[in-house]
């Protein structure tokens, strides 16, 4: 039997168990330890940043963001509609409303036009959000510098998004850095993983101050156990920090072969009429190309559609996955308010994920490419 193609497994360095035998050779195997200041530190020089707090998940560093933006049960928050609900979720654990944004056709990410009327609408309505939550799809930068000027005209702060999009940059700046602050995944299928686990990055020294008390269970400063609030257990372990000390080393190369990935693919598929691609709109945007993802023109492919992509690639043991389905579709919050304009919905009609893992070599490529191009011989 053929070896399975996942669509983004985890991509180890080899240094990995030098850190965890670290971890286990010294005992600090409770949360926290040299692994995770060294794992921050790496992370902020990276981005080129002032903070970085490791966390437990990126859904973690979503919730703490609100929470320390102020948003409380029965405020609006504004966050893209084209996203994985693990976006949204940590609106609702406040108790608040979340307002839904479509996408623009250039990057796929929140619509800056879009963005301006429903901060007008909501406006008009008495409520004035509390908070953006900028995604940068599948690595793509937003128009960020757009979205940016809507926030500071109507100073309603940005949280970005950047669970997909480690080590892309807008205008040679690292996302995650443009907002108040940014929030990190590691999730297994990143393009470096912790296994499990997040980040919340920032140049606000309050912000990060208020994140380390509240992701250790907001314990006050006595001998005995206080708590004049309620906390969180956040904090990522000494253990898989040093999972990530082991990939930060690897980033720049992870980035390098999702992008050539990405090329191959386009190489492959050019003169076919019926793909295309998400690709950079200017020299501005640099995309890591977590995923790459293609939309389908059953008109241009001879009624060929990404379903049918799908399934033929899965006969060869080979997963792929559909764009994501937008918030705004999503039965747990269809009764939400939202902005659409269609655009995310033409996506996940006609989009589809494949194979992006940096670990892929070419006789992998080579199935790939074998099974898509058989359905339009």
């Amino acid at each position: 039997m053929k070896q399975r193609i996942w669509l983004s497994p985890p991509h180890m360095s080899g240094n990995e168990l030098k850190y965890i035998h670290e971890a286990f050779d010294t005992n600090w195997v409770a949360p926290l330890g040299p692994n995770v200041t060294a794992f921050e530190n790496k992370l902020a020089d990276y981005l080129n940043i002032k903070h970085a707090v490791a966390l437990s998940s990126g859904s973690a560093a979503i919730h703490l963001a609100l929470i320390i933006l102020g948003v409380k049960a029965g405020d609006e928050v504004i966050a893209s509609s084209f996203t994985f609900s693990a976006t949204i979720n940590p609106i609702v654990y406040q108790g608040a409303i979340p307002v839904l944004i479509d996408s623009e056709v250039d990057t796929w990410n929140m619509s800056p036009e879009l963005l301006e009327i429903a901060i007008k609408d909501r406006l008009a309505k008495g409520k004035k959000p509390k908070v953006i939550i900028v995604v940068h799809l599948y690595g793509m930068p937003a128009k960020i510098e757009e979205l940016m000027a809507i926030s500071e005209k109507y100073e309603i702060p940005i949280i970005e998004d950047v669970a997909e999009a480690l080590g892309s940059k807008y205008k040679g700046k690292a996302l995650g850095t443009f907002g108040i602050m940014g929030i990190f995944s590691f999730n297994g299928n990143k393009i470096i993983t912790t296994s499990g686990g997040g980040a919340l990055v920032s140049n606000d020294n309050n912000a990060v101050e208020k994140a380390m008390f509240l992701a250790t269970q907001a314990r006050d400063s006595a001998p005995h156990y206080q708590h004049s609030q309620i906390g969180y257990n956040y904090r990522m372990s000494n253990i898989i920090a040093g999972i990530g000390r082991g990939q930060m080393e690897v980033l720049d190369s992870r980035v390098e072969m999702r992008r050539s990935i990405n090329k191959i693919y386009k190489d492959h598929f050019i003169n076919n009429e019926g793909i295309s691609f998400l690709c950079e709109p200017s020299a501005d945007f640099y995309s890591n190309y977590w995923l790459t993802t293609i939309l389908i023109d059953p008109v241009k492919a001879d009624g060929i559609t990404s379903k049918d992509i799908r399934l033929a690639l899965e006969t060869d043991r080979i997963e792929s996955r559909p764009l994501w389905k937008p918030m705004h579709l999503q039965p747990i919050f269809l009764k939400y308010p939202s902005y659409i304009d269609g655009v995310s919905e033409k996506l996940f009609n006609c989009g589809l994920c494949l194979p992006s893992g940096s670990n892929l070599n070419e006789e992998d490529i080579g199935r790939i490419v074998f099974q898509i191009n058989k359905l339009f011989v």
